[in-house]
């Protein structure tokens, strides 16, 4: 991923952050036909230090779990707000009309080597911690254990569990650093005009 300088994202903790809040990873993987992305919520067990260790699941049927080349890093990506920035926001628009559009985001990558677990009871311990991360900010949360044990064992025994201990992990924050501070601004006036969650979440970056 290209970062220039001003958009690097060093502050591990952040990162962890984004991962806990948008814990659906595009998870990228080689396999006999090539590069695959799959779509998986991946939970953060930061039990391994310094980056913190990734656990989902996937559905037996899918091929991912057979068909990895073991030897080549998988990579996980994580998507924060992200927000299209109008060039008529700018403050320096007035001055001398040189401003253009362009795209804020932020985003995390971790990189590792993805273990397959078929285990079942490795996998129920993870469904349980999936479910209550997930569950925690509801009034009444669900639990694995609210429906029948049957229905869970069959469910259970139709999945296999991933694990990556992350060895690298790269954030870019590109929330208009390179912009100098009116325009920042000005920009977070906009974007929270605009109404739209992603725009909201995205000024709350821009005057972080």
């Amino acid at each position: 991923m290209y970062i220039p300088s001003q958009f690097e994202q060093p502050d591990i903790e952040a990162m962890h952050e984004l991962i806990r809040n948008r814990p659906l990873a595009t998870l990228v993987t080689l396999g006999s036909n090539g590069i695959n992305a799959n779509h998986i919520p991946l939970h953060l067990a930061p039990t391994q230090e310094p980056f913190g260790v990734l656990r989902g699941h996937i559905a037996r049927a899918n091929p991912l779990w057979r068909d990895l080349a073991s030897d080549v890093e998988t990579l996980a990506i994580f998507h924060g707000p992200d927000a299209y920035i109008c060039p008529s926001w700018y403050a320096t628009k007035q001055e001398a009309g040189k401003v253009v559009p362009t795209w804020n985001y932020a985003v995390v990558h971790a990189y590792g080597s993805l273990r397959i677990i078929d285990d079942a009871a490795w996998v129920r311990t993870q469904l349980e911690v999936l479910t209550q991360h997930n569950e925690a900010a509801f009034p009444e949360p669900w639990a694995v254990s609210d429906a029948p044990e049957e229905f869970t064992e069959k469910l259970i025994g139709a999945v296999v569990g991933i694990e990556m201990v992350i060895t690298r992990l790269i954030g870019k924050w590109k929330v208009s650093q390179n912009q100098p501070s009116q325009n920042q601004h000005t920009v977070i006036q906009g974007l929270n005009g605009s109404g739209q969650s992603a725009a909201v979440a995205m000024a709350a970056l821009v005057n972080a």
